[in-house]
């Protein structure tokens, strides 16, 4: 792992391949974690150099205030850009995760150029809070189960593993996998204050972050060959935001997997990494 200067500010990556190889770039939801290791290991042995990064308050990156951010995610996606080109990989598959997906959508809208594939997983097209109301809100029984457990003592990395791994599992997620991501998270958050620790584990940066103006709307102008990645049994964003998203980018090849919920399972490593390779 290693940190790049752009636009002012470090990302931290992480490098998987040839550097010479055409790049695949990973968006961290909101850290690199988020993209399994494995996955990285297939794009590599797939012919690309696949690198996945942190974003900003996050991980390896610039971390300055989680709870005012001085950034937008349009700067986000601004981001994005400006790293594959210091990558030298442009134009770059773009891949986004949960709100590292927002990103990716915004990304190859505002910079079309900068990317040549698009891969989204378990996202949606509209800024975090209330949905539009044709999409599928957050599971309601699944939220308040979430929110109603008191959070850990976020300077116990044990505490802090096994309430990622109750989440997971309200979630529908693997608790094993989950508790084995969020002390590798613990380990890598760059600062003990509990804004710092929550926008590494929880992604909280995001309830504050200005994500206008909207983007759906300009989905269709998305050119380049997309796909659309969702769990049947997301709760968090349930299958329908991927649905919408597939049926409103040209073209765009929707891959639900039937048994994964939020997070990437490890049984759908080999079908997601073989649908993105057919991208290009």
């Amino acid at each position: 792992m290693t940190a790049i200067s752009v636009r002012g500010i470090a990302l931290g990556i992480e490098s998987f391949g040839d550097d010479d190889a055409p790049l695949v770039l990973l968006v961290g939801g909101t850290t690199m974690l988020s993209w399994p290791d494995a996955l990285c290991e297939r794009l590599a042995a797939g012919g690309r150099r696949a690198v996945r990064y942190d974003l900003r308050d996050s991980g390896e990156s610039t971390t300055t205030d989680p709870e005012a951010p001085a950034y937008t995610l349009r700067d986000l996606a601004a981001d994005a850009a400006a790293l594959a080109d210091a990558l030298g990989g442009r134009p770059a598959h773009l891949a986004g995760i949960g709100v590292g997906g927002m990103v990716a959508q915004v990304a190859a809208l505002d910079h079309p150029g900068a990317f040549s594939a698009l891969t989204l997983v378990g996202t949606r097209a509209v800024a975090p809070g209330p949905p539009d109301d044709d999409l599928p809100g957050h599971d309601g029984a699944t939220m308040s189960r979430l929110f109603a457990r008191p959070m850990p003592d976020w300077a116990d990395r044990e505490a802090v593993a096994e309430f990622a791994a109750a989440g997971a599992e309200i979630l529908g997620d693997d608790p094993v996998a989950a508790r084995a991501v969020a002390a590798r998270v613990w380990d890598r958050t760059p600062g003990t204050a509990v804004p710092v620790r929550m926008a590494n584990q929880l992604g909280m940066v995001f309830s504050r972050l200005d994500c206008g103006p909207r983007w759906r709307e300009r989905l269709p102008a998305i050119e380049v060959p997309t796909l659309v990645v969702h769990g049947r049994r997301d709760r968090f964003f349930p299958v329908g935001n991927g649905e919408a998203i597939a049926r409103e980018i040209p073209g765009a090849r929707l891959l639900v997997l039937e048994e994964a919920a939020t997070a990437i399972p490890g049984a759908a490593i080999g079908r997601i990494t073989e649908a993105m390779l057919a991208l290009g």
